[in-house]
């Protein structure tokens, strides 16, 4: 349960929430994603009260303005790696040829070109995460949130990642909200937010 958790994020600026297990972290992530409700309080975007919309102006509000990237990916295992890409967009009623296009451009720029047709299951680890990435980017959402995005992941994968972020964030300006327990993930961050028991409890500046 949070208790009385406030912050906000900049554009282009990178957030790691940080803190033992148990602490909050990824229910507050879930609410400032959209995906859960808070019992009081409320979720702005661009001074947008959104944990106020309908179910289904919610739905289109987070399809338009956000990506999640899971710890375990939830890739859908019947679909290639190029048709998870495209998920988000078709949802969002963009036309194929177009997408696929898009798609493919992501996946090129992620080192994936050539396992565009291959399914989750026959994809590594660090592959599926990279697919993963691709599908929050389709849409050119103003925030991905992340969950434990290298949790899943060996060092040298968990490291490429990391890398990606941050080469995401100061080429394209793409703003991130994290949680996470590795420490050299949350050290890339502007930020730091630590919790504890349903509490932000302090505030970290990194200096990169």
């Amino acid at each position: 349960m949070l208790k009385g958790v406030s912050f906000d994020v900049q554009p282009g600026e990178m957030v790691a929430i940080v803190g033992p297990s148990g602490a909050g972290k990824s229910t507050l992530l879930h609410i400032a994603g959209t995906l859960d409700n808070p019992d009081q309080g409320n979720v702005s975007f661009d001074n947008q009260a959104i944990s106020k919309l309908s179910a289904r102006q919610l739905a289109r509000f987070r399809n338009a303005n956000i990506g999640f990237i899971f710890q375990f990916h939830n890739l859908l295992p019947e679909f290639t790696a190029l048709e998870n890409v495209l998920i988000p967009g078709l949802l969002r009623g963009e036309q194929e040829k177009t997408l696929r296009t898009k798609a493919m451009d992501w996946l090129t720029r992620l080192g994936m070109a050539d396992r565009a047709e291959h399914k989750p299951s026959e994809l590594s680890g660090g592959e599926q995460q990279r697919v993963a990435v691709a599908r929050a980017l389709i849409n050119s959402p103003k925030v991905i949130f992340a969950d434990e995005p290298s949790g899943s992941l060996d060092s040298k994968n968990a490291g490429l990642l990391h890398q990606l972020f941050l080469e995401l964030k100061q080429d394209l300006g793409q703003t991130f909200v994290m949680v996470t327990h590795n420490e050299k993930l949350a050290q890339l961050a502007d930020r730091q937010l630590l919790m504890q028991d349903g509490l932000l409890v302090s505030e970290q500046t990194n200096l990169l």
